[in-house]
């Protein structure tokens, strides 16, 4: 068994603020908008507050974000 298996291994649904989140419905994990992996509340610390889905990594978030606004591709 891991850490997203087991009672109380359930899906959180989070409100994702400006440098915190909060809990709506507890739960031991989110999953990642882009990879749908797991990530562990304590581990949690990607997201957008825009968009209320979280990410893995940087790199994802980034991704995620050039694939909502390709313009930002332009810049530089």
């Amino acid at each position: 068994m891991n850490r997203f298996e087991g009672p109380g291994a359930r899906e959180a649904r989070i409100r994702y603020l400006d440098g915190d989140f909060q809990v709506m419905t507890p739960g031991a994990f989110v999953r990642c908008a882009v990879t749908e992996q797991p990530i562990q509340l304590d581990d949690l610390k990607y997201w957008s507050v825009e968009r209320q889905e979280a990410y893995v990594s940087a790199d994802t978030s980034l991704a995620r974000e050039l694939e909502m606004h390709p313009e930002l591709r332009k810049r530089g």
